[in-house]
């Protein structure tokens, strides 16, 4: 069962929408689209360990994406796998080149055939998410919950060396398509040793308190709403300042012609200036001088309107 399913974070939504609005010349531009990039590559990663993990569905209830509060603090969980036997937290993380964990120091090296770069030791990482996970279920009273986590590495043809204790590392860390089997394997072992849970209803408590994880992307680099460009973006060419014609969007970079392109420019303002829109603010957005016909656009935007503030806001 799988009970959350993966999408585009909210953080990576903003970065998307951000970067086509700013002026070539932002200051913080550069990066911004390296952030932007490495959030895209880590969630690329979380999709290919989604697809193998999914294959555990039939018998394990599954959750992508968890975001959970412990001691008024948030923490993250790319993924948990509750089975009937225990729970299991899997990082993914989108590495490629050659990785190596070093099992004394705690780190992790990966060399791409020019330079080695050190990273965060992902072991040590995952052990203090089954901490706090453990620590969530005990504020619930579910306890004597057999947790494991474990490291999927999401690109196979990452090569994975080990610089010290290889059992240690065998036993939490694997490609993506290992993963799933692993859980099997632990999951028969607790079979004989400890007593079966409800995986659905662990599952369902977790899916009630869990949030959609979000941060201020503009504070962090210095963004005003005023850098935001307005604009509705070409589908085609991503061109701002298509021009609204009979009933369509006209590009005038490569001609393309759009019935709906403005529901993106919306969703733009919603993200990244404020969580509702009125009529005026729609005209400067989307670049047009009519308001009958900003409210109509408006109206079909599947938007709900606030009468007592004359605005329209997500429903």
């Amino acid at each position: 069962m799988i009970l959350r399913k993966l999408k585009k974070s909210l953080v990576l939504q903003k970065y998307d929408a951000i970067i086509p609005r700013l002026r070539l010349n932002f200051p913080h531009l550069q990066e911004i689209e390296r952030e932007q990039a490495l959030r895209l590559k880590g969630y690329k990663g979380e999709k290919a360990v989604e697809y193998h993990l999914d294959f555990l569905a039939v018998d394990a209830t599954i959750l992508h994406d968890v975001c959970l509060t412990v001691m008024g603090k948030q923490f993250q969980i790319d993924n948990i796998v509750v089975t009937s036997h225990g729970i299991f937290p899997v990082e993914s993380k989108n590495y490629s080149g050659t990785i190596t964990f070093d099992t004394v120091l705690k780190q992790l090296i990966r060399e791409n055939g020019m330079k080695e770069t050190g990273y965060d030791y992902p072991v040590t990482q995952a052990e203090l998410q089954k901490f706090k996970l453990q620590m969530w279920l005990q504020e619930r009273n579910l306890q004597n919950i057999q947790i494991h986590p474990l490291v999927a590495i999401s690109d196979p043809g990452t090569i994975i060396k080990v610089k010290g204790e290889k059992c240690e590392i065998a036993k939490a860390v694997a490609h993506g398509a290992h993963i799933p089997g692993m859980v099997i394997q632990k999951n028969n072992d607790y079979k004989e040793k400890h007593a079966k849970i409800s995986a659905e209803k662990i599952g369902r408590a977790i899916l009630k308190e869990c949030k959609e994880f979000d941060m201020d992307v503009m504070a962090n680099h210095g963004i005003k709403a005023t850098d935001i460009l307005p604009g509705v973006q070409c589908p085609a060419c991503g061109r701002l300042g298509m021009k609204r014609g009979y009933g369509k969007w006209a590009c005038e970079r490569c001609f393309t012609l759009s019935k709906n392109a403005h529901l993106k420019a919306i969703a733009d303002y919603l993200l990244l200036i404020k969580p509702w829109i009125n009529n005026k603010e729609a005209m400067r957005f989307l670049n047009i001088n009519c308001k009958s016909l900003a409210n109509r656009i408006l109206k079909s935007s599947g938007l709900s309107y606030e009468k007592e503030f004359k605005r329209w806001a997500k429903k």
